[in-house]
């Protein structure tokens, strides 16, 4: 990112820089905070690939698939990568068109993935079968030596979750506990839900030690009556927030490709399915 960025002047370079640390630092807990600093930098610098890259991570967090869709085309054609062609895979489910992704799952860029970007690949066209109601045919797209390997590597707890949710979509709940454990073994950070979807097959309740009813009954019996406080004391504590800038859209006219196969109404974004 920093070399794409040498080809700007230094102090509209700096400005750049600063917005994308912003979309990096926001992108997981403030996602729509992130995609505003992601169109300031798209205004400054549209012809970067790293910003193109950026912003559409950014649109594709906060499902606006068909943008995120022509920033990752646009990152594509100016690095000749194919890196981004799983994402770009699932921005076509976010649009409703599982078909045309699992097209992509057969071209020749998923060879060149490496074994992270083959195993989302793989992630990606188990989505569209399940999204299609092929619940078969995604167990058996999921079926793999990365799935049969022992190996722990950074996408093995999501690859055996998504097996084991696909399992349970194919009516084989028993096989399905198998593989949730294995994924609960796999899952060190905490990337999936899989302990809590073990224990929902295992009919386990979990009860909240700490119950707000429970807690707020103990702290009324237990704390003495405390002095009222006069208006006076109180400090208005509220914030003003401004309102964001809206932020012209720059696109090169190769981005702005009609897409002829399918009709406007599939264009919508539609919410993205599990």
């Amino acid at each position: 990112m920093r070399q794409d960025l040498k080809s700007l002047p230094k102090t509209l370079a700096d400005d750049v820089a600063r917005n994308l640390v912003m979309v990096a630092r926001l992108l997981d807990s403030e996602p729509e905070e992130a995609y505003n600093y992601s169109r300031v930098a798209l205004r400054l610098a549209s012809r970067v690939a790293s910003v193109r890259e950026a912003a559409g991570f950014a649109s594709y967090m906060t499902q606006r698939y068909a943008e995120a869709l022509t920033e990752f085309r646009a990152a594509k054609r100016m690095t000749g990568r194919a890196d981004l062609w799983p994402v770009m895979a699932d921005c076509e489910r976010g649009l409703g068109r599982p078909e045309r992704a699992l097209a992509m799952a057969g071209e020749p860029e998923v060879k060149q993935l490496d074994k992270a970007g083959q195993v989302e690949m793989r992630l990606v066209a188990a989505g569209a079968r399940a999204d299609l109601e092929q619940f078969d045919a995604a167990v058996v797209t999921l079926q793999s030596p990365e799935l049969a390997s022992s190996a722990i590597h950074p996408w093995t707890a999501r690859l055996r979750y998504a097996y084991a949710d696909a399992l349970i979509a194919a009516g084989r709940a028993d096989e399905a506990r198998e593989w949730f454990v294995k994924a609960v073994e796999a899952d060190s950070d905490g990337s999936t839900n899989a302990s809590e979807r073990l224990a929902e097959i295992d009919g386990v309740e979990f009860t909240d030690a700490l119950d707000e009813d429970a807690e707020d009954e103990a702290v009324e019996s237990e704390e003495p009556a405390r002095k009222p406080i006069a208006k006076d004391e109180i400090g208005d504590d509220r914030m003003i927030f401004e309102d964001e800038e809206d932020v012209e859209e720059f696109y090169d006219d190769d981005d702005l490709e009609i897409d002829e196969d399918y009709d406007e109404n599939s264009s919508e974004e539609q919410p993205k399915k599990a």
